[in-house]
């Protein structure tokens, strides 16, 4: 096997979380990173290569995920949890990773989130048993499909969000299909989809009680789609967006008053706002589960995530138990890395890298130049001297601040900004340990 070093052993999986990959699923040369030249084999084997993504051992770009940054990440977002009474249905789509999926189910998670029908269906077939479909699923043939889907894994259970009588048809067919009754929460919403007002839920909710094939679950919100740049302003909006939230439940809890309900909100930069409003009315309440859907912080990251942990340290929204010293900015890490090579140097100060917009998040931010490594050793910190100044579809232009030793065929290591639109990019990601060896290699099912 090319690459393969025999005095290296096999990577620790311990540490790493993911573990290997299915045993069936193999990859080649055609996948991004894999080096030129390796035929195929089974990617539960990778560690036994040994390859170094800082040492120069792979075909870049790359994207890698720490595993003791994901574990460590993880950890720390399911202690928050318990802390505060709440249960955890990450929203799979940052990564739609089967493996990531089961990983965080077995970490506790109640289940996982997904935006619609193929992601649904992907984390299905993948064995995942509990869902949350946390979005609108569109006209009533949606609810064909769903119910076909659903017909297909009688044992599995889904939850849907419903913001109209469109919306309620959609469950009712899919209920009527697939011979269940389906729980719906009802979502309010002053962003993005959802019910703006009380009067416009309790059309809702009354007709809900009218279907046969419909089950009033409880209530949904999804604050951040409420957040400006202006922080005193969204923690107001989040505010009301949770008042509103507050108000519906109390119709539905009026409706179905012995039924255990859900309480679901909770993204990955404010769901301290949504945990400090509602937890105090899970606990009144005493019959509902407060689920949060945060996904991108298992993985955060070097831009829009540390600067919502930041702020959120400023209001010291991750203190637990009293302490008022957890710093969300601490304990988080940045677990994603792209890693490319220096191609060019055309001029003293630029550095043309083969890292482009088939690679790399950019809707948030460029990417952030984080070390120069060359043989193995990192030649150069970088943070502070230089910064990516333009992406091309497979190159970017990395502009240098001052003099820094940084030459053709050096592997940059670069940090990111905002996960989801990262990962989306590739159809493999490897986890590597703490020496930028290869544990692991993973598949993304985005279609």
């Amino acid at each position: 096997m090319p690459g393969r070093r025999g005095d290296i052993q096999k990577s620790a999986h311990s540490h790493v979380g993911l573990g290997a990959a299915n045993a069936a699923f193999c990859i080649d040369d055609t996948i991004r990173g894999v080096p030129a030249g390796t035929a195929s084999f089974a990617a539960v084997n990778v560690a036994e290569f040994g390859w170094s993504v800082s040492g120069g051992d792979l075909s870049y770009p790359v994207l890698t995920v720490s595993g003791s940054a994901y574990t460590g990440n993880r950890d720390a977002v399911f202690a928050y949890a318990r802390a505060h009474g709440a249960l955890l249905a990450p929203h799979i789509k940052t990564p739609m990773s089967v493996d990531i999926a089961h990983d965080l189910v077995c970490a506790g998670a109640w289940g996982v989130s997904v935006a619609n029908l193929q992601q649904a269906s992907v984390m299905l077939r993948g064995g995942i048993k509990r869902l949350l479909i946390a979005n609108q699923l569109g006209g009533e043939r949606m609810g064909d499909g769903l119910g076909r889907l659903l017909d297909a894994y009688p044992d599995a259970e889904v939850v849907l969000f419903a913001d109209s009588e469109a919306s309620l048809a959609v469950a009712d067919r899919a209920g009527e299909i697939s011979g269940r009754v389906l729980p719906v929460l009802v979502e309010v919403g002053l962003g993005r989809a959802g019910l703006r007002d009380v009067e416009q839920a309790r059309k809702v909710i009354g007709k809900a009680l009218t279907l046969a094939n419909v089950r009033l679950g409880g209530v949904a919100a999804y604050e951040g789609a409420v957040a400006s740049a202006d922080p005193a302003a969204t923690v107001e909006a989040i505010g009301n967006l949770n008042d509103l939230l507050k108000c519906v439940f109390d119709l539905v809890r009026s409706a179905v008053p012995e039924r255990r309900l859900v309480l679901s909100s909770g993204g990955s930069q404010y769901f301290d706002l949504v945990v400090d409003a509602l937890s105090p009315l899970a606990r009144a309440d005493g019959n509902v589960d407060l689920i949060l859907r945060s996904g991108a912080i298992f993985f955060h990251d070097h831009g829009v995530y540390a600067q919502a942990l930041e702020r959120m340290d400023a209001r010291n929204g991750f203190a637990s138990g009293g302490d008022a010293g957890s710093c969300a900015a601490r304990v988080f890490q940045p677990a994603m890395r792209v890693w490319a090579q220096v191609l060019s140097r055309p001029e003293s100060d630029l550095a043309i890298c083969g890292i482009g917009m088939r690679d790399v998040s950019f809707d948030q931010g460029f990417p952030l130049a984080l070390k120069s490594w060359r043989d193995g050793l990192c030649n150069a910190t970088l943070d502070g001297f230089a910064e990516v100044e333009k992406l091309n579809d497979q190159h970017g232009f990395l502009r240098l601040k001052q003099s820094v030793d940084v030459k053709v065929g050096d592997i940059i290591e670069f940090g990111i900004s905002h996960p989801c639109t990262c990962f989306d990019r590739w159809r493999h990601f490897f986890v590597v340990d703490d020496n930028h060896r290869v544990a692991s290699v993973h598949a993304t099912s985005f279609g």
